[in-house]
């Protein structure tokens, strides 16, 4: 049976929920890097739009989009329980208002905003965060879920803007938090550096720890 292709770029957000799902899920799939300046004509033709994740099922099909990629390999297989801890409301917050204020103020000059206001509007976010962790030590109770995989990608790239503001805001749990995941072996394995794939090269079959 062939395996499902999953096209992906290491530090893209979007990209890190994916792989983050195939892992815990252990859903056995080939994975794809993508140079986004080369971009695969393999990738185009499944997805023109041109984004990464993309994945290609064993049947052919193509999901496009991160959370429809992490709740599809979820429903295979979920050892861990994460579609129990599925706030889509957060989630979608994460993606629409934070991710407007990370944009710009990770960049202010391609988007002419200030990135001071942004950040500042983003801290508001956070400290929502803060307070759900505060409950439970996840954001959706005791164990990490999809919730917290859907989200880490997007609060590391934050924090990464300015690393000693981030660390010196009054933050504790959150901070915590994130440090804890991104030390995870997990987070390790799914930014584990690979080749650019191309057609003629050697297939990379990952296997996640839920297998």
């Amino acid at each position: 049976m062939t395996d499902p292709i999953l096209y992906s770029f290491r530090r893209c957000p979007f990209a890190m929920r994916a792989r983050l799902a195939l892992d815990v899920s252990g859903v056995r799939h080939e994975l794809r890097e993508v140079r986004l300046s080369d971009k695969p004509a393999e990738m185009l033709a499944a997805s023109p739009k041109g984004t990464v994740p993309v994945l290609v099922t064993a049947q052919g099909g193509v999901i496009e989009e991160s959370l429809a990629i992490m709740r599809w390999v979820l429903r295979f297989r979920d050892p861990e329980d994460w579609l129990a801890r599925d706030d889509a409301a957060l989630v979608a917050a994460n993606d629409d208002v934070f991710k407007y204020h990370l944009d710009r103020y990770k960049y202010p000059d391609r988007h002419g905003s200030d990135p001071v206001r942004h950040r500042d509007c983003g801290f508001s976010f956070l400290k929502a965060l803060e307070t759900r962790i505060e409950a439970g030590g996840q954001l959706c109770g005791t164990k990490a879920g999809l919730t917290d995989a859907a989200l880490i990608p997007f609060i590391r790239q934050f924090a990464q803007v300015d690393r000693g503001w981030f660390d010196a805001l009054p933050l504790p749990r959150l901070q915590s938090w994130l440090a804890d995941h991104l030390a995870s072996d997990r987070f390790e394995r799914i930014m584990h550096k690979v080749s650019p794939w191309s057609p003629d090269g050697t297939a990379i079959v990952v296997e996640g720890e839920g297998q």
